[in-house]
C-alpha cells in the first residue's frame, strides 16, 4: 500500500498462541521524524491560559446572552484579564476551605463562563476537576460524587435540587456546594442539615483573597477524571494527566498549521456540545491557548440556531446529528426554490465538486460560485464560519459532501475518545479524497490494526481491517479505582478502542464496525445492547429478540419472535382469524407487540433512546440452521443483520416517516 499520509514506523506482528496478528504500526506523514514532543517550561494547561492573559488581557474570552424578563439581547463579554481575576478568586476560595491540589471538585450543569472559571481555578491549585452530568441516569451523578470523592461541587442553578437529592448518600465526601448564580435559603437549609454548606457564586467569590501560593504544577498531575458511559454497568472514570491534555491541544495546533489554518485572537468558537465530555472541553481549551473568544448557548435547543445567528462564529464543532438537521433544513428550502433557482444551484455544485476533485482546496475552487450560490448556505452558521468539525458518530457521506462544497468552510471528520482525550484521528480538510473516512493520526499519536479473527477481520490483508489500537502522549493513564478495566485495554502500551477500522490505500482510516455488542447511535449515545434485549425479554408476548441501532440513526429497530400462543389469544379477542405467520405481518399485531415491549422497557427504566421505534415479527425462532444463533444460543449479529438486511432498512424508512 502506498499510503500517501502516513509512515510505517513498526513491522506487522505475527499470529502467535495468545494474540492474534496486528498490522504495522504507522503516524501521519506530519509526524514522520517523530511524535510531538512538548516543550521545556509547560506543565499545566493552566499555563495555556495565563500565558494567553499576558498577551491579550482586554480580549474578549467568554461571552453570553443578556436576558431580561422575555427578551435577549446580545452577547455579553468577559475579557481575559476578568477571567483570570475571577479563576484566582475563586481558587483561592477553594483552598480556604482545605481543598488542596490533587482534591477532587466536581462541575455539573450546561456550558456558561461559571464552568469554565471553575474550571480554570482547579487548574490553578492542581485540583482535579471531575465533570458531573445526568445523561447517564439519575443515579450517575450520585455515583461519580462517592467514586471520584468528590469534596466540593459547582452547579448551576437549576441543577442544584437534584443535587440536594443525592446528599443523604454523598455526605461522606461532598462537603460544599457552589451554585453558578444563586441558591435560596430553603436550599441552604436543607443542605446543612446533611452538613453540607451551600453558597451563592458571589458569597464564595468573597471568601477568595490572594494568600495562596499557586502550587507548582506537574505533567504527570491528574488534570480531570472524566467519566464516561461504559459498556455495561457503572460509568468508568478515565485518568487524564495535565501531559496527555496539553498534547492533545498542541496537536491540535499543529494540525491546523500545517494543513489549514490555526485559531487566532480574531476567531470565535460557539460552545454548546456539552463541556462535561472530552470533545468540547479541548475545543475550548486551544481556543483559550490562542487567545480567541467563546460566546455560550442559552442551553436550549430550540433557540441553538437564533444563537448562533447572534454570535457569528469563525469555527464550529459538531455532531452528525446537528450536521444533519442544518443539511435538511437547508435542502428543504432549495427543493422550495424555484425550477432556475434548483439547476443553478445544482450547476455550482456539481462545477465546484469537480475542481475539489482535482484537488483544488475549498475557497479556491469556485469562489464566484462561493459568491453567488453558497454565500447563502453560509447564512444559516451565521456567514463567518471559516472551520468545520464533526466527531463523535460517523458523519453520513452525503452530508459531509455537501457541506464540504456548499458551506464555505472547510470541513474537517475526527475520531476519539474519551480515553485518547479526544481526537486522534483527523481527516485533512482539503484532502477531498479523505472523504468518508476519519483520516490520518494527529502528530501525537501511532496507530496500528489487530486482528479480530472471531469477526472475520484480518490486519494483514490487501485490505487491512481490524480493531484500532493506539498509542502516544495524548492517551489516558487508566480508569480510576479500576485496575481491572485498564490492564483489559491497554496491552504492552497500546490501547485496543473496541472500533474496527480499515486502512484506505491513501492512508487514511474508516471506521467500519464496533467490537464488542455495544453501537453508538447518530447523537452520540451508546448502546449496551444485550442489556437493552435481558430487559425486553421480560415482556410475556415474545420469544425472543434482536435489537440493532445503526450508528447514522437516532433510534433502535429490533427483529422479534412473538410468543405464538400470547399472540394467538390477542388475535381471537380482536376477531381475526389469520394463522400465525400472517398475524406476524399485520401491522396492528406489529403494534400491540411493539407498545407492549416499550412499556415493559419503560417498567425497566431504559432511556429514551433505548426504546423501539418499530419491530419486524419473525414467525420462526433464530436458529443455527440459518446461522443466526451459536450452540448456546448467542445471537450472532453481524449475521442477524445480514439476514434481515432488507427488514431492517425498511423499519427504519417507515419509522421516519410516521414521525415527521
Amino acid at each position: 500500500m502506498s499510503m500517501i499520509y502516513t509512515v510505517k514506523v513498526e513491522e506487522a506482528r505475527p499470529v502467535t498462541e495468545d494474540k492474534p496478528s496486528a498490522g504495522p504500526a504507522y503516524r501521519s506523514i506530519y509526524a514522520k521524524d517523530g511524535l510531538l514532543e512538548l516543550p521545556e517550561g509547560l506543565h499545566s494547561p493552566w499555563e495555556f491560559f495565563s500565558g494567553s492573559v499576558k498577551k491579550n488581557p482586554d480580549s474578549p474570552m467568554l461571552g453570553r446572552r443578556q436576558t431580561t424578563d422575555s427578551k435577549v439581547g446580545p452577547y455579553v463579554w468577559l475579557t481575559y484579564q476578568e477571567v483570570y481575576d475571577s479563576a484566582i478568586r475563586i481558587g483561592s476560595a477553594i483552598r480556604s476551605l482545605n481543598v488542596n491540589p490533587g482534591d477532587r471538585c466536581g462541575i455539573y450543569g450546561s456550558n456558561c463562563p461559571q464552568w469554565i472559571i471553575a474550571m480554570q481555578a482547579c487548574y490553578s491549585h492542581a485540583i482535579t476537576y471531575v465533570p458531573l452530568y445526568d445523561t447517564l441516569g439519575p443515579d450517575a451523578v450520585e455515583f461519580i460524587i462517592n467514586h471520584a470523592e468528590v469534596s466540593i461541587a459547582f452547579v448551576q442553578e437549576n441543577k442544584i435540587p437534584s443535587i440536594i437529592s443525592c446528599l443523604p448518600n454523598c455526605t461522606a465526601n461532598l462537603k460544599t456546594i457552589v451554585s453558578f448564580a444563586n441558591v435560596s435559603s430553603a436550599q441552604k437549609k436543607e443542605a446543612e442539615e446533611l452538613g453540607v454548606s451551600c453558597f451563592s457564586w458571589e458569597e464564595f467569590s468573597q471568601l477568595g483573597n490572594s494568600s495562596y501560593e499557586l502550587p507548582a504544577k506537574q505533567r504527570t498531575d491528574i488534570c480531570t477524571l472524566m467519566y464516561t458511559s461504559g459498556t455495561t454497568g457503572e460509568p468508568k472514570g478515565v485518568i487524564l494527566t495535565n501531559e496527555a491534555i496539553m498534547a492533545e491541544v498542541l496537536s491540535t495546533e499543529q494540525m491546523l498549521e500545517l494543513t489549514d489554518k490555526a485559531f487566532t485572537k480574531e476567531d470565535s468558537y460557539f460552545s454548546y456540545l456539552p463541556l462535561a465530555h472530552v470533545y468540547d472541553q479541548v475545543m475550548e481549551n486551544y481556543c483559550i491557548y490562542k487567545g480567541s473568544s467563546i460566546g455560550f448557548w442559552r442551553g436550549d435547543i430550540r433557540f441553538l440556531m437564533d444563537d448562533i445567528q447572534e454570535l457569528k462564529p469563525t469555527i464550529f464543532c459538531g455532531v452528525p446529528r446537528v450536521y444533519d438537521r442544518i443539511y435538511s433544513g437547508i435542502a428543504s428550502k432549495i427543493s422550495a426554490g424555484g425550477t432556475l433557482k434548483k439547476m443553478l444551484f445544482q450547476y455550482a455544485y456539481n462545477y465546484k465538486l469537480a475542481n475539489l476533485e482535482k484537488g483544488l482546496p475549498q475557497d479556491k475552487a469556485a469562489p464566484l460560485m462561493d459568491k453567488l450560490v453558497f454565500e447563502k448556505i453560509k447564512l444559516a452558521l451565521g456567514g463567518r464560519v471559516r472551520f468545520l468539525a464533526s466527531g463523535a458518530a460517523p458523519l453520513p457521506r452525503h452530508v459531509e459532501k455537501f457541506l464540504r462544497i456548499t458551506s464555505c468552510a472547510t470541513l474537517s471528520q475526527g475520531y476519539g475518545l474519551t480515553e485518547s482525550c479526544g481526537g486522534c484521528l483527523t481527516s485533512i480538510s482539503n484532502v477531498f479524497p479523505m472523504i468518508g473516512t476519519v483520516g490520518v493520526p494527529i502528530t501525537t499519536i501511532e496507530a496500528r490494526l489487530e486482528s479480530v479473527p472471531e469477526m472475520g477481520y484480518d490486519a494483514l490483508s490487501d485490505m487491512p481491517r481490524g480493531e484500532i489500537c493506539l498509542r502516544g502522549t495524548n492517551l489516558f493513564s487508566g480508569y480510576h479505582k479500576r485496575e481491572d478495566l485498564t490492564k483489559e485495554v491497554l496491552v504492552d502500551g497500546w490501547f485496543h478502542t473496541g472500533d474496527i477500522g480499515e486502512w484506505q490505500p491513501n492512508g487514511a482510516m474508516k471506521i467500519i464496525d464496533r467490537k464488542k455488542n455495544i453501537f453508538k447511535l447518530s447523537q452520540g449515545e451508546y448502546v449496551a445492547v444485550e442489556n437493552i434485549e435481558s430487559k425486553y425479554l421480560q415482556c410475556p408476548l415474545i420469544t425472543s429478540i434482536w435489537v440493532y441501532g445503526n450508528s447514522f440513526e437516532s433510534f433502535l429497530v429490533a427483529v422479534v419472535v412473538p410468543e405464538r400462543k400470547a399472540l394467538e389469544d390477542w388475535a381471537a379477542n380482536h376477531n381475526l382469524t389469520d394463522d400465525f405467520k400472517s398475524l406476524c405481518e399485520n401491522p396492528k399485531a406489529r403494534k400491540y407487540i411493539m407498545d407492549e415491549l416499550n412499556s415493559t422497557g419503560q417498567k425497566h427504566q431504559l432511556r429514551g433512546f433505548e426504546m423501539l421505534k418499530a419491530v419486524y415479527l419473525e414467525p420462526n425462532p433464530f436458529d443455527m440452521d440459518r446461522d443466526l444463533t451459536t450452540p448456546t444460543f448467542k445471537l450472532k449479529r453481524p449475521q442477524l443483520l445480514k439476514y434481515y438486511k432488507d427488514h431492517i432498512d425498511k423499519l427504519y424508512n417507515e419509522a421516519k416517516e410516521t414521525r415527521v
